[in-house]
């Protein structure tokens, strides 16, 4: 038998896609860097699992890095190193490249915040004799997957008198977790003919929080009374400072390897942190590039990004405009030359639910990151739509660094889409594109993605930074 190809063989070798593993393509000494970076990241994600916690956690990294707090107007030279945090919300990194600023700069955008329970400003109640807090989700959840599984509590709250609080409860060990109730199946008759999207309600996602009374057992509301006794004592506050609270409560699961191989990682919230962490990550990687980086970790894309932690505001615009004046540039030229990878993360291809997918327009695991052209909804709602120029320069930027990449739609057509902070960003005249880490099981309490498909995303970011 002959081992030569036949001709169209070899003329589909030339010219049709390849896809192909990711690992087939890895040698051994990246895959053990590829375990080393999801190491880093599953510690990542333990630690901070809202945003304030991870604009907390990154901060402390920047400062051991060098990195100062960004002032406007000061001087700056090529390798300094500057920040800013953003309310404590959303935090911006910058290093100064050798390039003039005029030439623009290479931009990083991704969103730490998460669908999540938040406390209502009245959360705290009593109904037969069980405590609880009342909850208003956050973002797009499937609320039936938040009910029967263990909860941790993270915020802040603002007393009185204008001292904060701090709070985790629930991912130490030994810690008390929190809980919403669902039907037994046995009585769920009424409950089961509801609709999926009905199954559980918004009003219904009520958290156990305790069910001692207080030690005399006169009068009415006696649990919650013990309830807020406890937290009188432990964080000197009272009912009403309630009001001034950000108050989360977020799936007590900690990042895990999945599977006998351990090739993905569970945890909650990679949308966005998935593409967040390898971001500052690249950033911290690149202490010399010749364009200026800049990496903007953002709030409230979840909910459609509008407030001033969120990148329907001004304060990446202001940043910029107030970098370009350190140079005595015009900020509006340098945002009209530079580039963007809005970093967020894209659907993966899940086989038991193969209809909501087109298999040639969508991203698999272990394929790498996925660069996605343009997001929206049906006939391209609200999407930026990169032009194919700046494809094509992102296309070079990824071969010339051999990152593995694909690329891939949310979704078939008309079947639903979704949103980014491409847009926004677009918006300042800046050429973006999205791109990311494809992840299934997406806003669900535990989250899936491929390792491989993380260490594709850092070295994305890491080579476009350079570029």
């Amino acid at each position: 038998m002959s081992n030569e190809t036949s001709p169209a063989q070899q003329r589909k070798d030339a010219l049709f896609s390849k896809k192909k593993h990711a690992a087939a393509r890895m040698s051994g000494q990246e895959l053990q860097s590829c375990d080393a970076f999801a190491a880093q990241y599953m510690a990542f994600m333990n630690s901070a699992k809202t945003e304030r916690e991870a604009v907390e956690v990154l901060e402390a990294q920047l400062k051991e890095n060098g990195y100062v707090p960004f002032v406007p107007g000061m001087a700056l030279a090529a390798g300094d190193k500057v920040y800013l945090n953003n309310r404590g919300k959303s935090l911006i990194v910058a290093t100064i490249g050798t390039a003039p600023i005029t030439e623009g700069v290479r931009l990083c955008a991704a969103h730490i915040d998460s669908p999540r329970l938040d406390l209502k400003q009245h959360p705290l109640y009593e109904q037969e004799e069980i405590g609880y807090f009342k909850t208003h989700y956050y973002g797009g959840i499937k609320k039936y997957q938040w009910t029967a599984i263990p909860l941790s509590l993270h915020g802040v709250i603002v007393r009185s008198d204008g001292t904060k609080v701090q709070v985790r409860i629930g991912e130490d060990e030994g810690d008390p977790v929190f809980y919403i109730t669902d039907l037994l199946p046995h009585l769920a008759g009424d409950q089961m003919k509801r609709s999926l999207g009905q199954g559980i309600k918004g009003e219904e996602l009520n958290i156990v929080i305790g069910s001692m009374p207080f030690k005399d057992d006169k009068g009415s509301e006696l649990v919650k009374l013990a309830l807020m006794d406890l937290l009188h004592e432990k964080y000197g506050i009272v009912e009403d400072d309630f009001l001034s609270a950000e108050l989360e409560a977020v799936p007590a699961f900690p990042a895990r390897e999945v599977g006998f191989d351990r090739s993905l990682i569970g945890a909650y919230g990679h949308d966005d942190k998935v593409c967040a962490y390898p971001a500052f990550a690249a950033a911290l990687a690149v202490p010399a590039p010749v364009h200026t980086s800049v990496v903007i970790l953002t709030d409230k894309e979840e909910t459609g990004s509008d407030g001033n932690t969120g990148l329907c505001s001004s304060y990446l615009k202001y940043f910029l405009m107030d970098l370009a004046e350190c140079f005595g540039a015009n900020g509006r030229h340098v945002m009209t030359a530079s580039q963007c990878l809005s970093a967020d993360v894209n659907a993966g291809f899940d086989p038991t639910f193969p209809e909501v997918l087109e298999r040639n327009n969508c991203a698999y695991l272990n394929h790498g990151v996925c660069v996605t052209k343009f997001t929206g909804a049906r006939g391209k709602s609200g999407t930026s739509d990169a032009s194919a120029e700046f494809v094509g320069t992102i296309r070079r930027v990824l071969d010339a660094g051999n990152v593995i990449w694909q690329t891939g739609e949310l979704g078939k057509v008309d079947m639903g889409g979704g949103g980014t902070v491409a847009a926004y960003i677009a918006n300042l005249d800046i050429d973006t594109i999205d791109i990311g880490v494809p992840v299934l099981s997406m806003h669900a309490p535990y989250e899936l993605v491929a390792k491989t498909d993380v260490w594709a995303a850092y070295r994305a970011f890491k080579v476009f930074l350079e570029s």
